[in-house]
């Protein structure tokens, strides 16, 4: 095999192959075997006639294709290895210039490679500050959520309806007086403030009182789902059947008991500060991790070949296209129901796709400048963690992981360790 690099520019490198005539009849004779079932030649058994005899019945050439993919594999990647390039696409067959058992098989090809990454200023990038301390009020909120999943409904017989009460109700609307279809219920359940009705709606019942019939005049929204309503005024009649309102536990020792595992409100407020301390936390963190990769990749220059984004367009277009078939809905159904045409989705994930291989390549390059390496400790650590994900068993996880997949792991550590070397390496506001 004889290979050469015809050109290299934009990322894609131009590579003319060589396949030796010898090299070429072994693999026509490869194809002839795989094939030679396919041909019915009269005084033959199926399956049985010479390669010679099934070339002069259909040609010299028969054979080819399949020879051609059976040659290939090997030769473009003695090509690669020897003219060492990184690969980041599949092969692009550009032309076949000259095949033949006497001249072999010569072709030229394309393939875009890994990027050459210039790294900007990516350490000492600023931040916002990464430590929170809780403040009185973010625990008061978050005990008022505790109270309000822990209320109950109660009916009240004379109170007036207020924002948060659920009102039962009976109605009937009318456009220009008269009735039209949807627009009557009876015995309907509505949270006064939950804006789930027509704006101005459930602001007219607030001051209603159990068995009061009222008239509530709202006006449909310019941009209602329904055209034949859409910006109309409309009278609805509506009865006031029961009104229940929302009843709060006292906040006290007995309340923490009840909702978990502490004995006094004291120790159940320390507890929501320090979960609200570390979420916040966390929150600032994973913003910031964000930032400083995104901050890596906006001060490095590099160009994408446009192979490269194409093919992880395509991976994410049908990984997509997968999750929706898993709940039931075809492509066509989604276009339909979120307004979204197949051009905008295509740009959508083509900026997606720019920006994941971006990081991906400036990561690396970081990755490599500052000789970040994974430990087998680390890699056995992600290694168990995967595992708990999906309730494996550790050891029989470990059992079943090839050599690709351990490095699979060990170039997911490094990535993560890589960010956290540009998170440590910033500085805090």
């Amino acid at each position: 095999m004889v290979s050469s690099v015809e050109k290299m520019e934009k990322n894609v490198a131009t590579i003319k192959i060589e396949v030796s005539s010898e090299d070429f009849k072994k693999a026509v004779a490869k194809a002839y075997q795989k094939n030679r079932g396919k041909f019915n030649i009269d005084g033959f058994r199926k399956g049985k006639a010479p390669q010679k005899i099934i070339e002069n019945r259909y040609g010299k050439n028969v054979f080819y294709e399949d020879a051609i993919d059976l040659a290939f594999p090997e030769a473009y990647l003695e090509a690669l290895e020897e003219h060492k390039i990184d690969a980041v696409s599949r092969p692009s067959m550009e032309s076949i210039d000259a095949i033949g058992e006497d001249e072999g098989l010569k072709m030229t090809v394309s393939v875009a490679v890994m990027p050459e990454v210039e790294l900007g200023e990516y350490k000492g990038q600023e931040i916002e500050p990464l430590s929170y301390d809780p403040a009185e009020e973010d625990v008061n909120d978050e005990l008022a959520k505790m109270q309000d999943q822990n209320s109950r409904m109660v009916t009240t017989e004379d109170g007036e309806a207020k924002d948060g009460d659920t009102v039962t109700i009976d109605f009937e609307g009318f456009i220009d007086g008269v009735a039209f279809d949807g627009g009557k219920a009876e015995g309907h359940s509505l949270t006064l403030g939950s804006q789930t009705f027509i704006p101005g709606f459930e602001e007219q019942l607030v001051g209603t009182k159990k068995g009061d019939e009222v008239e509530v005049k709202v006006a449909f929204p310019e941009d209602y789902h329904a055209d034949d309503f859409a910006g109309k005024e409309a009278i609805f009649n509506v009865k006031v059947n029961e009104i229940k309102v929302k009843e709060m536990p006292e906040l006290d020792d007995e309340f923490a008991k009840d909702v978990s595992e502490f004995d006094t409100l004291d120790e159940l407020k320390e507890d929501l500060k320090n979960k609200f301390k570390a979420r916040k936390e966390k929150e600032a963190a994973d913003s910031a991790k964000a930032k400083v990769v995104d901050g890596a990749v906006e001060s490095a220059k590099f160009e994408i070949p446009d192979q490269m984004i194409e093919e992880e367009m395509e991976k994410s277009l049908k990984d997509f296209e997968y999750q929706l078939k898993m709940q039931g809905i075809d492509m066509e159904d989604y276009f339909k129901y979120t307004n979204m045409d197949k051009n905008k989705l295509v740009e959508e994930v083509r900026e997606d796709s720019k920006k994941k291989i971006s990081r991906d390549i400036v990561l690396t390059k970081i990755t490599e400048t500052e000789s970040i390496e994974a430990t087998d400790e680390e890699i056995d650590k992600e290694i168990e963690d995967q595992a708990a994900m999906y309730n494996m068993d550790v050891e029989k996880f470990k059992s079943t992981i090839t050599d690709d997949q351990k490095e699979y792991f060990a170039n997911s550590v490094k990535r993560k360790k890589t960010i956290d070397f540009l998170l440590d390496s910033a500085v805090q506001k």
